[in-house]
Parts: C-alpha cells; structure tokens; sequence
C-alpha cells in the first residue's frame, strides 16, 4: 500500500463556532473522509469585532465522543493559558475518550489582543519560549513518566505531581509543536516533539527548514523518522474559474503562493497538495474559514480527495 499525503480540515475556533456550526463540520469531515478535524485555541480574534469562540477543550471532549475515525486536536494551544499540568490531565482524557485521536498542538502564544484583554502574560519573545519550554518539560513528564514529578521553574511549579489514570495510549497523546521558526521552535521539535506542524510556508521553503530539523534531531540523538512533518495552511478553492474568482477577492496569486496558500479550482489544489507531498508533508491542515459553506465542503472532497487515497 502506497502512503500518500493526508488532507484534514482546520477551522478558526474564534471566528464565530458555535456548537451547532462544531456539530455540523465534524459530522461532514468524518463522513466525508478527510483525515482529521483540528481547530485554534484563542479566545477573541486579534481585531475587533468578537465573534462566537467555543472553549477548545469542552469542544473536543464532544468531539472524542461523537466521531469514530478522524484524528483531531488544537493548532495550537498556548501554554500561557492553562497551567501544563491542567492541559495535561485535559488532555490524556480526551484522548483516551476518543480511542487514541487527540493529537496535541502546543505553542508559546502570540496574539496580543487576548491575552491583555483576559489577563494571561504574553510576555517578550526570549522569555516567553523559556516559559513553553518548561511547559513541554511538565507535560513530557507527565505523559511518560509515572514517577511523581517536583519541578521548581521560573513561571511554573510543581510538587511531586502525578498524573492519574496513567494515559491508555504509551507516551500519552502525541505532542504537536508549530511553528517556523529556526531559532526558537525548530530546537524545541527536536528535544520534545512527535510532530512538528508548519504553518503558512511554500514548499521550497519547507523543504529547508524541513532538512534543519533532520539536523537538529540528529544532534538530539533522535531518529528523523520519529517526528512526522505536516503543514497547517489556507485554502481558496472555487469550484470553477468563476466562483474562484468570487473567493479570491482581488488578492493576487503570487502574494498567496509567497504565504504557501491552496488556492484554485480542483486541477489547481491537486497539484499544488502534490507539490507539498513530493516536498515532505505528511498531512495537510487545510483552513475552512465559512464555517456554514458545507457545500463547497462537500465539493472540495467529493473532487479532491479520491486524488490521495492509499492503494
């Protein structure tokens, strides 16, 4: 059997999801067999106005209970709003609910508006990676480890903690690390990461900083095998050149190649999803941003996805 790229859905969970729009997507991804259902963890957009944002872990607890097949998880969750030890525990339950699915997304954080508006410290760039790095130090532990865990850091303290049940999947959920960057993000896939989701990059670019994490992994006495490689993007798709022209709005195609966008009709996404298999990417998270166009959902898998089905 020939392994080829997976296609999953991500949606903006900020950007007006409510349970009945939640309850609708996640019914037409598994149905309609996209890989996998992942969603933001913000609690407002960066601008105003604020829109309908459903609390990530109260909307995937749902969702590792009523879907059987697709994985699903955050992209991602920033330490900065939940102590690691509380999204630890969240999270081994979830994904032992859901038969091992969760895969979970972490991140420094980055968004100024919500953080000054619900009191969380965002803290400058050094200091702030600092701070997910002893999140992901907790985390780890508390996954693969059932020793008691005492740890004395500079933004987050424990003291001979456990987690209890022990995760129903070895190692717990697989931890998702995103991000582009060399100095600070790269480092930390290799020291801590099951999987590293880029975001927003083409191809070219992917393919190099996909051979510096091969490096980095192999400074860390890693297998470059033991961290699988996928992309979290935008996608414009018209089901012919008419409607494309209506969704497009005017931006120009060489701004959304620049910024690693899918866009076109269905000849143009097929062939552009190839260009980002042959560059390395495992699994393509593809934003669906009108959350109530389920019919150009319908479209996008019914045209796109028996392209990419294993034989």
């Amino acid at each position: 059997m020939t392994k080829k790229i997976e296609i999953a859905i991500m949606v903006e969970g900020q950007n007006g999801l409510t349970w009945a729009r939640w309850q609708r997507i996640a019914e037409m991804v598994e149905d309609l067999g996209f890989a996998g259902l992942y969603r933001s963890d913000h609690f407002t957009n960066g601008n105003s106005p604020d829109l309908d944002s459903l609390e990530l872990w109260v909307s995937l607890t749902w969702l590792a209970s009523h879907t059987r097949l697709i994985a699903f998880g955050s992209l991602v969750s920033p330490v900065s709003f939940r102590h690691p030890a509380m999204t630890a525990r969240m999270a081994s339950a979830v994904d032992d609910l859901s038969g091992g699915r969760l895969r979970l997304g972490l991140g420094a954080g980055w968004q100024v508006r919500e953080h000054e508006h619900y009191g969380f410290d965002l803290l400058a760039l050094p200091q702030r990676f600092e701070r997910f790095q002893e999140g992901l130090e907790i985390i780890t532990h508390l996954f693969k480890n059932p020793e008691p865990l005492t740890f004395k850091g500079k933004y987050f303290q424990t003291q001979e903690a456990v987690l209890l049940p022990r995760p129903q999947q070895a190692g717990g959920p697989p931890i998702v690390i995103g991000g582009n960057g060399k100095r600070y993000t790269l480092p930390l896939v290799a020291r801590y990461g099951v999987e590293w989701n880029a975001l927003f990059i083409p191809p070219e670019e992917f393919i190099t900083l996909n051979g510096h994490l091969d490096q980095l992994l192999q400074q860390n006495q890693r297998s470059t095998a033991e961290v699988r490689r996928t992309m979290m993007t935008g996608l414009i798709f018209g089901r012919d050149q008419k409607e494309l022209q209506e969704k497009l709005n005017d931006r120009k195609a060489e701004d959304l190649r620049k910024n690693g966008i899918v866009f076109g009709t269905p000849e143009d996404v097929i062939k552009q999803i190839k260009e980002l298999e042959k560059a390395g990417v495992q699994r393509v998270m593809l934003q669906w941003l009108e959350l109530d166009d389920l019919e150009r959902l319908e479209a996008f898998a019914r045209l796109v996805l028996p392209h990419f089905a294993s034989n």
